[in-house]
């Protein structure tokens, strides 16, 4: 690309460098135009034109003649005019010139004239040059324009090598934007709202329009060579601006063209991720999007894309359906994997008993997962021995359970199991040296339980002091505690009774001789009720 941008600059110059010629011709009329090329019998009379008049090889020149035969007198040649070998330049004419001698502050350039033409240092380039030697070298050719005629050294050309390549940048942008070629630019610099190239001239790169999408940070982009179109020209105002997006715009639809004519359903495709969303991933191929749903992605259940794939990632998809008309891809990735349910009948055999994990609850039972990409039923109606309402109250999502396979249907991916059979089939668990010890301890506890505690014989198990003692002790407080208990019941009882007595009036009674003794005889300060016997307790 940048050769043929520089033949396309050649050109427009020496485009450029014919135009004074023309102007020149124009300028001496048709007397100056040169003479036709000669017959071919004067060839002989040009080849020894060049010796002395006198020497013996040089043959004479042959008189012409006329349609008889006879010779004719030929007539005495013109002269031409000395400023006719010279070449005619004026201010704004674009030549093309070697260089004969370079020094620190000027260059000079044979360009045809007369003499010499000068290009002083500051003409060279528009950037700051402190040595000419820098810039050129002796044997360059180089195209530079005139700028003036110095009378005051011998009429030598003042000359302009940058003010040459500007006008020759011009005339190529000014083609380049017609036809809307790519030309690759050098960036030389980062600016606010953009960057700045060179393409002759300055030229300018929005921010915008730099890369697909918006880049925030434009410096490493410094120094790099870009491919670029001209979307803006104005020589007036010196404005030039250029887009890598309409670059890369253009491409894109190219390929994409290309990859809806070469793209069918069942081909396999690499691609990159470009964007991860939580029901799947877009995965770019030259230039199309196509979606990589979730589902699609693993034969077992994951959570979120991001647990297989990342952005940016090279992955090889599958294509499943291609919609030309709505412009959409549908990708697989599973499908270029191992199928886990191949072989499945012969892994997991009817009646055997498997272990897996609870993945989804629904209301008709318990999906179970036997490993990655298989999944098995419980029915509500094997999931336990009694009637279930939902499968909640008897597994959650993430249980570890041990199932039944009641069968394997491989065609349509499908396993029955049952949780209900394989707890039955539960095998004993085998019991340690500590369980026995413990076991035994509890049976002598309750052997011994159930002897008489009035029992003091020998045992089968064996009796100690402690153990009657603990046994009549245990008694003795069965009988206070029994004994309590009886007295609560009595008390309400007695309560009542005497409250019933002492609301019933007094009859009144003659005093009898006997009774008058009676209390006569009773020492002083005793009561009655004292002499009384005391209820037992």
């Amino acid at each position: 690309m940048e050769e043929s941008s520089r033949e396309s600059q050649d050109q427009v110059a020496r485009e450029i460098e014919t135009a004074p010629s023309e102007r020149q011709q124009r300028d001496r009329g048709p007397e100056a135009e040169p003479a036709p090329a000669g017959n071919t019998d004067r060839a002989p009379a040009e080849a020894t034109a060049d010796l002395p008049a006198d020497d013996p090889g040089r043959a004479a020149p042959e008189a012409p003649r006329d349609e008889g035969g006879e010779e004719q007198t030929p007539a005495a040649p013109e002269a031409t005019p000395y400023n006719e070998a010279i070449t005619v330049l004026k201010p704004g004419d674009i030549v093309k010139g070697k260089v004969v001698q370079v020094s620190d502050n000027e260059v000079l350039v044979d360009v045809g004239y007369k003499s010499e033409g000068l290009i002083p240092v500051s003409e060279l380039a528009r950037r700051y040059v402190e040595k000419a030697s820098d810039v050129v070298s002796v044997g360059d050719e180089i195209y530079v324009q005139v700028l003036r005629l110095d009378e005051r050294e011998e009429g030598r050309l003042i000359l302009s090598k940058k003010r040459a390549e500007e006008e020759v940048a011009w005339q190529h942008l000014q083609q380049a934007y017609e036809r809307g070629e790519v030309l690759e630019v050098n960036v030389v610099d980062e600016v606010k709202g953009g960057l700045i190239a060179n393409v002759g001239v300055r030229g300018f790169i929005p921010a915008s329009q730099v890369g697909q999408e918006f880049i925030r940070d434009l410096s490493p982009y410094v120094s790099k060579t870009i491919r670029v179109k001209i979307i803006e020209l104005d020589r007036s105002d010196r404005r030039v601006i250029l887009s890598e997006k309409a670059v890369l715009d253009e491409e894109q639809r190219r390929r994409r063209q290309e990859t809806w004519d070469r793209i069918q359903e069942g081909q396999v495709w690499t691609g990159t991720v470009k964007r991860l969303t939580d029901f799947g991933a877009f995965v770019e191929i030259d230039g199309i999007d196509g979606l990589l749903h979730i589902s699609e992605m693993s034969w077992g259940r994951i959570n979120h894309p991001s647990e297989v794939l990342k952005e940016g990632q090279s992955v090889d998809v599958k294509v499943l359906k291609v919609d030309r008309e709505r412009g959409r891809i549908s990708l697989g990735l599973r499908q270029l994997l191992p199928d886990p349910w191949t072989g499945v009948a012969q892994r997991y055999l009817e009646g055997s008993i498997v272990e897996g994990k609870v993945v989804r609850l629904v209301n008709f039972g318990a999906f179970v997962e036997l490993e990655p990409g298989v999944d098995g039923l419980v029915h509500i109606s094997q999931l336990a021995d009694r009637r279930v309402a939902t499968p909640q109250e008897v597994v959650q999502v993430g249980d570890q359970v041990r199932v039944r396979v009641l069968g394997v249907n491989p065609k349509e991916r499908r396993i029955s199991l049952s949780l209900k059979e394989a707890q039955d089939a539960r095998p004993p668990r085998p019991e340690r040296r500590g369980d026995e010890r413990r076991r035994d301890r509890r049976d002598r506890d309750r052997d011994r339980d159930r002897e008489p505690l009035h029992s003091f014989g020998p045992s089968p198990g064996g009796v100690t002091i402690g153990d009657m003692v603990g046994s009549i002790l245990r008694e003795a407080k069965a009988d206070l505690q029994e004994a309590l208990r009886q007295r609560r019941r009595e008390q309400p009882r007695a309560e009542a009774d005497e409250a019933a007595v002492a609301s019933e009036p007094a009859p009144a009674e003659e005093a009898s001789p006997g009774a008058e003794k009676a209390d006569a005889e009773e020492p002083a300060g005793t009561d009655g009720d004292e002499r009384r016997e005391p209820a037992p307790e």
